[in-house]
């Protein structure tokens, strides 16, 4: 008597093996909450941009501390490396959280997140001190020339002439917060638009391999409030007026550098884990190491209703704030209270010294 034969259970195709970076993460691992921002708002593609980096980079997300200050932008860290640590502080006084935590450890990687409002207006001030004393740290400027959370006001970086929905035309001058942070003495100060993920993307990870503070005013469209006709924050104005004063091109250190450069024309930059950012230059007379033509390109670019992108300022050879108060190597906020508490004997000795 025949029998039926028992079917086989069908093969399951070989799994192909999840792509991970040179730490063994997975980009997922660096990916955060939902968003809940507005449907194409450019913020959102600034965090795309920040996952990107942080996982090509090879950057354990634990050892990176996310800070942020009032506003849209601020929201932002919500939504990328949610093993990061993470602290959201009151409006405008995040450089001086951002400070005291790099300070009580300094063995972090610090990435600031704040908004044209939180930074040129109510923050200026606590931006001001920390550009001049080159803490290490990203500082990235989600620039759209609004207030989005109190319903599209002005801020401080809108430009003269430009237009609200309302109608409303700014009439007061804007802060450059690229200019500013030059002046300053931020090392490593650059623009970029939220829609150009080459150019925003080589920025970034060449800001994650340098030691010193690196400040990236990024325009940001908020398609809510400031996306309209007569906008110079809008995304139709960038790519109409947007004017790269270089090409950006990064090998990082754990790659092999074979890059041709052309004499002349690129400038190759030894950052301080050893990567090498590329610059080639398309303003010919632009040299992004000297710091009085940086600052007159972008006077010039003013005057001329262009907006200029591209890595502006750097310099590889300033100490970092840490640097110059000689830190122990250990992060201050793990240490004893014997080695950071003088003895009563030590106190007697200075009092002494004071009498």
């Amino acid at each position: 008597m025949a029998t039926n034969p028992v079917p086989s259970a069908p093969l399951e195709a070989p799994r192909t093996p999840a792509k991970t970076n040179r730490i063994g993460l997975q980009v997922l691992d660096y990916r955060g909450g939902k968003t809940t921002l507005c449907a194409g708002c450019g913020h959102n593609a600034i965090s795309e941009r920040i996952i990107d980096a942080f996982y090509e980079m090879g950057v354990q997300p634990e050892r990176v501390m996310k800070l942020s200050g009032i506003g849209c932008s601020s929201k932002s860290p919500a939504y990328f490396m949610s093993r990061s640590h993470s602290f959201n502080s009151v409006h405008g006084r995040m450089p001086s959280v951002a400070t005291g935590a790099l300070l009580g450890n300094h063995t972090m990687k610090a990435l600031a997140v704040s908004g044209d409002g939180d930074s040129a207006s109510i923050g200026i001030g606590q931006f001001v001190h920390l550009m001049r004393r080159n803490v290490p740290m990203i500082y990235i400027i989600e620039d759209n020339g609004v207030y989005g959370l109190t319903k599209g006001q002005f801020s401080a970086t809108a430009d003269i002439g430009s237009k609200l929905k309302t109608g409303v035309i700014n009439d007061l001058p804007p802060i450059d917060t690229c200019t500013l942070a030059i002046q300053l003495g931020a090392t490593f100060v650059g623009r970029s638009f939220s829609g150009d993920k080459k150019q925003l993307l080589a920025m970034l990870k060449a800001a994650i391999a340098h030691n010193g503070t690196v400040l990236l005013d990024v325009i940001s469209p908020c398609v809510t409030f400031n996306d309209h006709e007569g906008s110079t924050k809008s995304y139709k104005y960038m790519q109409e007026h947007d004017e790269a004063i270089d090409e950006v091109g990064f090998v990082p250190f754990f790659q092999e550098i074979d890059v041709e450069y052309d004499p002349g024309t690129t400038i190759n930059v030894q950052m301080h884990d050893g990567s090498h950012m590329r610059l080639r230059k398309l303003h010919e007379d632009f040299d992004p190491t000297d710091r009085v033509a940086s600052i007159a390109a972008q006077l010039h670019a003013h005057a001329n209703n262009e907006v200029l992108t591209g890595v502006f300022y750097i310099n590889t050879q300033q100490p970092s704030f840490t640097e110059m108060l000689n830190l122990v190597d250990e992060p201050l906020g793990t240490l004893p209270d014997d080695r950071v508490r003088p003895g009563r004997a030590v106190l007697e000795e200075m009092m002494q010294r004071l009498m």
